[in-house]
């Protein structure tokens, strides 16, 4: 089995590397060694300058930032400029907040890659649902809790249309970690709550995981559908449904924070 410091980045390839919710002790060491070797950096807006340092400093940058409400890049865009880089033989490192196939368009970009033949290599990243939830101390499953643990994006899809049953995941009573929700929690807590969900479910909104601006706010789902909009989501923000929520109350006072 090759060792990670012996993995070369080949010119003329792709690496879709996961940077992980934001702290960069949490990237892989194949991560690492992919930012060291890379010629050129085609980076997201939610990776931090902190993981970026650890690039070789002859890396170039290239910005290809997409946050939702906001001019940017699009994505055949960016798939159609990780293709032509690559065929200049550069060692192309696209570089995505969380992990690259956990809503992060990485498939769609592995697709055109591979229609183009240009060979990529997959480096997972630790998403924000799983690393998130753990640096504020809620575990993502218990046994005295839950059994399933759903992760769902809050935004609708590319044409607009919001295809996630929200009514079943409320009949469903299993926690859920909603990624870029927070603007639409009004209509998907009473969707949820038209499922079954009580209004008094739990609920975390949790900004900036994993890095010193790390925040917490802990409610219940009516009060979040009342008191929380679209001016409070500037930073990357995850919102916690459930009984899971509540297990952060007994880890609190001896976890160590970002």
């Amino acid at each position: 089995m090759t060792n990670f410091d012996e993995l070369l980045f080949e010119p003329g390839t792709v690496w879709l590397v996961g940077a992980g919710p934001g702290d960069p002790g949490l990237l892989t060491l194949h991560a690492v060694t992919g930012l060291k070797q890379a010629d050129v950096i085609v980076h997201d807006a939610l990776v931090s300058d902190h993981v970026l340092l650890l690039a070789s400093p002859k890396a170039r940058r290239e910005f290809a930032g997409k946050r939702g409400g906001r001019p940017s890049h699009s994505q055949s865009d960016i798939s159609l400029r990780l293709i032509a880089l690559a065929k200049e033989g550069l060692r192309v490192l696209r570089l995505k907040g969380g992990d690259p196939f956990v809503f992060g368009r990485g498939g769609e970009e592995a697709l055109a890659l591979a229609e183009a033949g240009i060979r990529f290599r997959i480096v997972p990243g630790i998403t924000a649902g799983i690393g998130g939830l753990a640096y504020v101390g809620i575990p993502a499953t218990s046994r005295e809790t839950n059994q399933a643990l759903v992760l769902v994006a809050g935004h609708p899809a590319a044409d607009g249309e919001d295809r996630v049953n929200w009514e079943a995941l409320g009949a469903l009573g299993q926690p859920l970690a909603i990624y870029m929700g927070l603007s639409r929690l009004r209509e998907i807590g009473a969707r949820l709550i038209a499922g079954g969900l009580v209004p008094e479910t739990r609920l975390a909104i949790v900004t900036d995981a994993s890095l010193p601006s790390q925040n917490v706010v802990e409610t219940t789902l009516a009060a979040a559908m009342d008191h929380y909009r679209e001016a409070h989501a500037s930073a990357p923000t995850l919102v916690v449904v459930g009984a899971i929520v509540d297990l952060r109350h007994a880890l609190l006072a001896s976890l160590i924070s970002p």
